[in-house]
């Protein structure tokens, strides 16, 4: 369909199996440009599991939890820059070198976050980076389908898709692999500098997209790639008559660009209804916690009561794997059910994950071990925990009491029998271990602690193949053709801030109010969710690219979401 969505299908992928053998130089082409979609997710899921052993080694950021998050959201900063500064690169320079340039950047920020003396040096690098994840999200999957027979376009560019979610688990593993390796995060966040050599050194040899060197008016080159790419004549033709068409409306709609100004834009009601169903999906996935799972799971584990830092990791790659198993099952469901219903059933799931995930950390929260003061004087006055005995009521206070005045408790050997609390430090640390008793600097021992791994575990099970893929699905097929360039790009600001938002503002959260009521605002906000979806997002499903404007224009707000809305009679 043209100026649609390519979505694979079981011929698709058939076809794209074929490949291995008929053509590999197509696959070479979309596996090399494919490694940025890796990158991408390795940087989004490595911070989460190198954050425990940062803490570890940097006391500042141990201490204050608004590093704590700088270290994770000012990659996300840069990304929305490199995002921004990305499009320019990609239409003036060609996406191969916004690709190149995106690796030179995820090597340098690598190198520098490795080695980084400082959490401020370590917070460049991480600058850096996001800069290489803002322009790889962008250049990647557009060289893959502008580099990809039209046959299996949608089957190649989905595979950005899966490299992403795969980086994601990668790096749960790598970040295991390396627990108990001198260095543990340096190790953790320099490895990204492979992928990014290997991409360097694939993208070198490889040719430009011909799409672009067509619109650059370097057709020869833009026909021997096609050559490459098709294999036969009669194919190459067909698709360099799209290109040349193609490339003549793109003329006509910059010559018409000048006259297209914001207010213009929102005064227009296809446009604006537009918005409000694409914006809206967008701001709705980020502000419903998906990216405080992703950012921060181990550290969400250690609130529910698992003191170990690799046995938290350990369990986060359980919501890697799932979270990489429903963007598979996303693109049957996406086109079976339909894109409507599909963020619904989502909706209400993580409605409902994030209900049990509030309930249990209640729980935790509330019926804490106490804290022993005959044990506590065991360890010695000097680490006794001077804040907790200048407390309203010491005699009375539990674990949680103890972890809000930022003191550690060591747990009993009976984990929840009374313990002691003490100043947060490694000596104490050590002292504590030595006995084989547990030390806690996050959540609490509590029995609940499975409850919790079940919340995450459902709430990626009900977001990933809905909301995780829907928001993205209806954005690219919503708007009309004139405006969707620039729709496009509020879309995405927009999931890039609200990102940024979110996970700037996690721990500071669970620190004011507490793991459970932070959660229960995410579940108000799915919660609202569902009636927004409800009301304002039309069912795109099946519905002919040029029909959607028609559709948005006529459509008035429909609660009764499960009835087909029959095609209006002209």
């Amino acid at each position: 369909m043209e100026g649609g969505v390519h979505k694979p299908d079981a011929s698709a992928f058939s076809e794209c199996l074929s490949l291995s053998h008929k053509n590999p130089y197509v696959l070479r082409l979309a596996f090399s440009a494919g490694i940025g979609g890796l990158l991408f997710g390795y940087d989004t899921g490595v911070i989460s599991g190198a954050l425990l052993y940062i803490r570890d080694d940097f006391k500042d950021v141990d201490r204050k939890v608004w590093l704590q998050e700088a270290v994770v959201s000012t990659a996300i900063a840069g990304a929305i820059i490199g995002a921004a500064i990305g499009g320019w690169i990609n239409d003036k320079y060609g996406r191969k070198i916004a690709i190149m340039l995106a690796d030179a950047l995820f090597l340098l920020g690598s190198v520098v976050m490795a080695a980084a003396p400082t959490s401020a040096i370590l917070i460049v690098g991480r600058v850096f980076v996001g800069l290489g994840v803002g322009m790889a999200s962008m250049a990647s999957p557009l060289y893959i389908s502008e580099a990809s027979p039209t046959k299996v376009r949608g089957a190649l560019v989905s595979l950005n898709s899966f490299l992403i979610t795969g980086g994601q688990f990668l790096s749960y593993l790598i970040n295991l692999a390396f627990t108990k390796a001198p260095g543990t995060w340096r190790w953790m966040l320099g490895v990204a500098a492979a992928p990014a050599i290997v991409q360097l050194l694939l993208m070198f040899f490889l040719p430009e997209s011909p799409r672009w060197l067509y619109r650059k008016g370097k057709k020869d080159e833009a026909i021997d790639t096609l050559y490459k790419i098709y294999q036969e004549k009669s194919l190459v033709d067909a698709e360099v008559q799209s290109l040349k068409e193609s490339v003549e409306m793109e003329e006509k709609e910059a010559a018409e660009a000048d006259k297209i100004s914001i207010m213009k834009m929102l005064k227009t009601t296809t446009v604006r209804r537009a918005l409000y169903a694409g914006v809206g999906l967008q701001i709705f996935q980020q502000f419903t916690g998906i990216n405080t799972v992703m950012y921060y799971s181990p550290t969400i584990v250690q609130l529910a009561g698992f003191a170990s830092n690799r046995t938290a990791m350990l369990l986060s790659l359980i919501t890697s794997g799932l979270n990489a198993l429903g963007s598979i099952l996303s693109i049957y469901f996406v086109d079976k059910t339909g894109r409507k219903k599909l963020a619904l059933i989502s909706l209400c799931g993580v409605v409902f994950s994030l209900a049990l995930l509030t309930a249990t950390f209640h729980q935790t929260e509330t019926h804490s071990p106490l804290i022993s003061a005959l044990d506590t004087s065991n360890f010695g006055s000097n680490n006794t925990c001077s804040a907790l005995s200048k407390s309203a009521n010491p005699a009375k206070s539990d674990c949680m009491a103890c972890l809000n005045v930022e003191c550690g408790f060591c747990a009993s050997t009976s984990k929840l029998s009374p313990g002691a609390c003490l100043i947060s430090n490694d000596i104490t640390k050590q002292q504590c271990q030595t006995d084989h008793r547990a030390w806690y600097t996050r959540g609490c021992p509590s029995n609940f602690g499975w409850l919790a791994l079940i919340g995450l575990a459902l709430y990626i099970i009900f977001f990933s193949p809905g909301m995780g893929t829907v928001p993205w699905v209806v954005n690219s097929e919503i708007y009309p053709l004139r405006y969707r360039g620039i729709c496009g790009g509020i879309a995405s600001t927009t999931v890039w801030v609200s990102n940024l938002i979110v996970s700037q503002s996690f721990l500071s959260l669970t620190k004011a109010i507490g793991t459970a009521w932070t959660f229960m605002l995410f579940g108000i906000v799915a919660v609202i969710g569902i009636f927004y979806v409800a009301i304002v997002v039309p069912e795109t499903k099946g519905v002919p690219i040029e029909e959607v404007e028609n559709m948005l224009e006529e459509r008035a707000l429909h609660f009764k979401f499960w009835e087909k809305k029959t095609a209006p009679q002209k």
